[in-house]
């Protein structure tokens, strides 16, 4: 009875134990994503994005590079074009299993024409972003997003 509890406790400890090492993976992909990925992404590459999100991934709303991996490179490559200072930050990271909740912050000066602004102002901008994303087996495999892209144009068209 001893050994079979004693068994029994090892097991549950190290199921524990490599669960907690899969959720700080998990949080340093959804980092990545931020910091990889959505920070100066004119750089981004293809491998990179596959090293964070999933081939099929899900966004909702869809980018607008298209679906999938292929399609957000697309998207950054098109927003690093625009904005070479883009930067994104997490202020905050809240988790609930596989599932994480990030409270973002973005800043950066576009220098071409964004969101109907042209020419360029060579003003900045500051937005707040909420996603939840979905990671599975290393990769976020589904985010939803919003951003707050009005207060971006009100910033950028302001005297």
């Amino acid at each position: 009875m001893f050994k079979t509890t004693l068994t029994s406790a090892l097991a549950a400890g190290l199921v524990a134990l490599l669960s907690g090492a899969a959720a700080a993976d998990d949080l340093d992909v959804v980092k990545s994503f931020y910091s990889d990925l959505l920070t100066t992404p004119a750089d981004v590459t293809t491998d990179q994005v596959r090293s964070v999100v999933s081939d099929d991934w899900v966004s909702v709303p869809t980018p607008r590079g298209g679906a999938g991996a292929e399609g957000f490179h697309k998207t950054l490559k098109g927003f690093g074009a625009i904005i070479p200072d883009l930067k994104w930050e997490p202020q905050e990271i809240l988790q609930d299993g596989n599932r994480y909740i990030v409270r973002g912050k973005a800043t950066g000066t576009p220098q071409a024409p964004f969101f109907g602004i042209d020419p360029a102002t060579g003003k900045s901008f500051e937005i707040m972003s909420i996603d939840i994303h979905t990671v599975e087996n290393g990769k976020i495999v589904k985010s939803y997003h919003v951003e707050e892209w009005a207060t971006a144009i009100r910033q950028l068209k302001a005297d």
